[in-house]
């Protein structure tokens, strides 16, 4: 990890290739940095991050380029495979930064990336928005960091009140990977916010694995001697299928809840019809999307056959917000600290952005007040249910 007093060597050993990189002087191209899973064990996640943070530039590009204080420029995409591991993530994002000279980083997506590499963003100063990271010490004490997203101390209670309002249940189950940021962090958000509702004890059965399981026998089997109700578990489209069909093949024949983690095309295609009627919180429904949303949707589906995914979507705005926080700075200088300064700023004072998985508005320590919904898993599609917002 690279500290300030390095990255001004860095510079001033850089200084041509900075000018001619961004900036003023005559420069004519942003490099912005996606810092993604192209490989490992969530490599759909990447997949899709890289159509969306595409499309958005081949978009600018293709009408002219970004027009920044009156003057027009191309957007460089410039990605990086995090392989889905965090000290890959890291290094990744210190290669964008001193290497690859971007302006801003859009990703990690996974907390298990985002929260150290948030780390790297902020000591080394250059702006970086999450679409997808949860987890709130990704932004924690991190001015330079930012999300498109909202937060699992938001997301467990709505997952809570869902299932208290929707099926008057009083016992849950949980199961979770404790080796993985998001999950562990909102399992313990779901948990904390089920017991203020339903009493100490409340959650009958809190079980974990380790990333990379794939037998869940043993802790199903305690959950169902447990006299739990139903089933928190907030995994990725790897792990849900052989969850839900493990908990299946052992007769727990009741309702399984997931989280945003969900909302992948990969878990509908994994897990057929042993998921249908299932329930999840998440970022957006692409079935029945109206407006810009639908657009989004139709033309993602038409470029690669398949409904995008909440990632896809949360990509999108994300790069939508650095690109809208750039245009803002009303010019760049050609100096590149100076430049991600003012991306950094800009992005702090965005209000009222009107994002394809809905309006945000940032708090101070970079997070988005947005809505979540509650979508239905049905005929194979994912179907909006509920909204609940702050």
């Amino acid at each position: 990890m690279l500290k300030k007093s390095t990255l001004l060597i860095l510079a001033l050993i850089a200084v041509v290739p900075l000018l001619a990189s961004c900036g003023g002087g005559g420069a004519t191209t942003i490099k912005i940095g996606l810092d993604v899973p192209m490989t490992g064990d969530i490599a759909y996640v990447g997949t899709q991050s890289k159509r969306a943070g595409e499309m958005i530039t081949e978009d600018i590009n293709s009408a002219g380029g970004l027009d920044v204080g009156g003057k027009k420029y191309d957007i460089e995409l410039v990605v990086e495979d995090n392989e889905s591991k965090a000290e890959s993530a890291t290094a990744a994002a210190t290669k964008l930064i001193t290497q690859d000279q971007v302006l801003a980083i859009v990703g990690p997506q996974s907390s298990k990336q985002a929260v150290p590499t948030g780390e790297v963003a902020n000591e080394n100063e250059t702006p970086m928005v999450s679409p997808w990271s949860t987890n709130p010490n990704t932004t924690l004490d991190r001015p330079w960091v930012f999300r498109a997203c909202f937060l699992d101390p938001f997301q467990g209670p709505v997952v809570a009140n869902f299932a208290t309002n929707e099926f008057g249940f009083t016992k849950a189950a949980v199961l979770y990977d404790v080796a993985s940021d998001y999950p562990k962090g909102l399992a313990e958000f779901f948990q904390k916010a089920w017991e203020e509702l339903h009493g100490a004890g409340s959650v009958v059965a809190f079980e974990s694995f380790t990333t990379g399981d794939t037998d869940f026998s043993a802790q199903l089997t305690k959950i169902k001697g447990s006299g739990a109700e139903f089933l928190f578990t907030p995994q990725y489209y790897n792990e849900v299928p052989l969850i839900v069909k493990q908990a299946r093949e052992l007769g727990l024949d009741f309702a399984i809840v997931g989280s945003d983690s969900w909302g992948d095309p990969k878990t509908l295609e994994l897990c057929g019809d042993a998921c249908e009627g299932l329930y999840f919180s998440t970022h957006y429904a692409a079935e029945g999307a109206t407006g810009a949303t639908k657009e989004f949707i139709d033309r993602y589906n038409e470029a690669y056959g398949e409904v995008p995914g909440d990632v896809a979507a949360l990509t999108w705005d994300g790069m939508r917000l650095v690109l809208q926080a750039i245009q803002n700075t009303g010019g760049l200088s050609g100096d590149l600290a100076k430049d991600r300064e003012a991306v950094k700023d800009e992005l702090g004072k965005i209000k009222d952005f009107d994002g394809i998985t809905g309006q945000m508005t940032f708090t101070p320590e970079g997070d988005p007040i947005k809505c979540a919904v509650i979508v239905k898993i049905s005929d194979g599609k994912f179907t909006f249910y509920d909204q609940a917002c702050p």
